[in-house]
């Protein structure tokens, strides 16, 4: 299996299709089984067009792709500028299986298994593994998610939201050659192939894990007998200077997701946004459904925090020895890169420092998928990684 991966600034995306697809052409020594291709939000007058250049210049056995805010390619970031991104393999023994998922394909109660196997190409027992990428405004990523969980709980699962398009109908989503307005698109991966994930929240905990002793669907109205608003008064209290700016406007709730625990620690909590706060009743709106006696922690978020946190998760994959990645895709927030860190390449530059020169693709995306603790989830404000190797 070999991977590479092409980048190009070129303001016509013809010319930068065409250097990307002669690049990674040129490295692989074949046309490759698989290709994930990023385009840029500048390029937007000529999405129709991309298909063409890319089946011209690369000849893709299968490949997918979306719009972005901002495209990852060799292992370097393009934000708010033009920009084409091409990450391809060559995968001898793998099988692979692309398909477009239409708005409305699971109805209101949401997919069965039996429709995603059939909509997906990919059965139970090939142990597959999946990349979507989905439109933020016609698609149901959350259910399609949870689908994919109920119907394939040993699969691996990443990829993110397009971005780029600011309203409904102006995202790509391309799969081999076909260019779609909506839905999602994916490919399922078996066979001599395995993806591993590394999913980095960005954030730490302050204060003490507490029990929801009242809540009422996201409404958190109790945490150990108390209000939200006393917890948070008192939490406030104890910060030194630098967290008490943190805690006004980079405050989340995290949720443990292996109760079972007596201690947590990094990568134990799914990291949820507090939506809305009512003073009066003392209570806090989550981006979640909670659950009482649940275990919950307040979080801050910044720069430093952001990068230990991929730093840590990083070291762990390596610890876990799962074997050299081939090839990987980065699929990180538009609120991180420069936003976050000011800086290009932050992220990317970490993963080169614990990976090595691994071919590097992806796009900066409205949501990212990947998994906490074994199950799949639709993230903000996080870098969700999938790295790809030679099955054992």
């Amino acid at each position: 299996m070999q991977w590479a991966s092409a980048l190009s600034p070129d303001p016509s995306l013809e010319r930068a299709a065409v250097e990307c697809a002669a690049a990674v052409r040129r490295e692989l020594g074949a046309a490759p089984d698989l290709a994930v291709v990023f385009v840029s939000e500048q390029h937007a007058e000529y999405y129709g067009e991309l298909a063409e250049w890319i089946e011209a210049g690369l000849e893709p056995r299968h490949w997918i792709g979306c719009s972005a805010g901002g495209v990852i390619g060799r292992g370097r970031e393009i934000e708010r500028s033009p920009g084409v991104s091409i990450t391809a393999a060559t995968m001898p023994g793998a099988e692979i299986a692309s398909f477009h998922l239409p708005p409305g394909l699971f109805g209101a109660t949401g997919p069965s298994s039996d429709v995603l196997c059939q909509a997906t190409g990919a059965a139970v027992t090939d142990d597959p593994a999946f990349v979507v990428l989905a439109d933020p405004f016609s698609f149901e990523a959350e259910a399609c998610i949870r689908g994919l969980d109920s119907a394939f709980p040993a699969a691996a699962k990443a990829g993110g939201l397009a971005s780029g398009g600011r309203q409904p109908g102006a995202n790509a989503l391309y799969v081999d050659g076909g260019l779609h307005a909506g839905g999602a698109v994916g490919v399922a991966l078996s066979g001599e192939v395995a993806m591993d994930t590394v999913v980095a929240q960005g954030c730490r905990p302050i204060g003490s894990p507490m029990f929801v002793t009242r809540c009422e669907r996201n409404l958190l109205h109790g945490l150990d007998g108390r209000t939200p608003y006393e917890v948070l008064a008192d939490i406030y209290e104890s910060l030194d200077a630098r967290d008490r700016e943190l805690f006004q406007q980079s405050l989340f709730l995290g949720m443990v997701m292996r109760p079972e625990r007596q201690e947590y620690g990094q990568g134990d909590f799914l990291i949820r946004n507090i939506v809305g706060v009512d003073p009066k009743a003392g209570c806090l709106a989550i981006g979640a459904v909670l659950r009482e006696h649940m275990v919950v922690q307040f979080h801050l978020r910044d720069a430093r925090t952001s990068r230990a946190d991929l730093e840590s998760m990083l070291t762990t994959y390596r610890a876990e020895g799962r074997g050299e990645p081939r090839g990987a895709l980065m699929f990180s927030c538009l609120g991180r890169g420069r936003a976050l860190y000011g800086r290009a390449d932050h992220d990317t530059d970490l993963v080169r420092e614990h990976l090595g020169s691994v071919p590097l693709g992806g796009f900066f995306c409205n949501g990212e998928i990947g998994p906490v603790q074994g199950q799949t989830f639709l993230h903000g404000y996080t870098t969700s990684l999938a790295l790809f190797r030679r099955r054992r």
